[in-house]
């Protein structure tokens, strides 16, 4: 019942009214989507003011599913949905969960209610305040803007809607020194070029987990064509979202050193 109120009712009217630059999970979408559209933005910003001179707001939501408001949520639903019986029923699957607030990780319902309840916050950033280089993923969103004082003030427009800021990653940063988003920094260049650098932590979890699949692997629990195609996965990915040739290849001696050094083929 949860999947036919979704795919047939709930993602169709719920979409209708996300903006653009929101590259939540749904069709057509997604994270690489969110990121294209961020160096869109940075490119863009930099032709308009053929410098890089400028500053991003970066804002991330403090326990997003745990903190969203029903009496808010369910009236931004009403607005969209003028079935009473729909109403009533898409209310059921999301009480459930809390005594009014918070969201289900696994349930359909609220994976569409989140990607849309904050979408009041995009109109009024997009319509109200005119800001053109603005761009949200789930719980994450930037503003780019070339003055710094007027992305100081904007941080108090969540408070008012009922969204919890998490204060320690909400920060002003400059373009040229590098924003942190979606795993990955990016900074404007001089020359407007946009590098794409991985965090700190993205190589590192990787290399716990190639220690972990060595004892996976010596165990049995794990197959070594599982491993190569979870680690040719990963490489892949990162060489393709990041500049990052020298940061891969001090895995790939990790990779080489657990396995080929044994039994195994290295296959890079």
């Amino acid at each position: 019942m949860q999947k036919c109120l979704c795919d047939q009712v709930l993602v169709s009217l719920l979409s209708r009214p996300i903006i653009h630059d929101n590259g939540a999970s749904i069709k057509g979408k997604g994270l690489q989507f969110a990121i294209k559209r961020l160096i869109t933005h940075l490119s863009r910003f930099y032709r308009e003011h053929q410098s890089n001179n400028g500053y991003a707001l970066i804002v991330d939501f403090k326990g997003f599913f745990d903190n969203i408001d029903y009496a808010v949520l369910f009236q931004l639903l009403d607005s969209q949905i003028h079935d009473s019986r729909v109403r009533e029923l898409t209310r059921r699957f999301i009480a459930v969960f809390g005594d009014g607030k918070s969201l289900g990780l696994g349930s359909q319902v609220s994976q569409i209610a989140a990607v849309f309840y904050p979408n009041h916050l995009d109109h009024y950033i997009k319509e109200i305040l005119r800001i053109k280089y603005y761009g949200r993923y789930m719980d994450d969103l930037y503003l780019i803007h070339r003055d710094r004082s007027y992305l100081e003030w904007i941080k108090e427009v969540c408070t008012r809607l009922k969204i919890t800021i998490n204060e320690k990653k909400t920060k002003i940063v400059q373009l040229n020194k590098g924003m942190l988003f979606l795993k990955g920094k990016y900074s404007l260049l001089e020359n407007g070029k946009v590098l794409r650098l991985p965090c700190k932590m993205s190589a590192l979890r990787m290399r716990r987990k190639l220690r972990k699949f060595k004892v996976l692997l010596n165990e049995g629990r794990m197959s070594f064509e599982d491993m190569r195609t979870a680690y040719q996965s990963w490489r892949g990915t990162f060489l393709k979202r990041f500049e990052a040739y020298h940061t891969v290849g001090r895995v790939d001696r990790l990779y080489s050193e657990l396995f080929y050094r044994k039994r195994y083929l290295w296959f890079i």
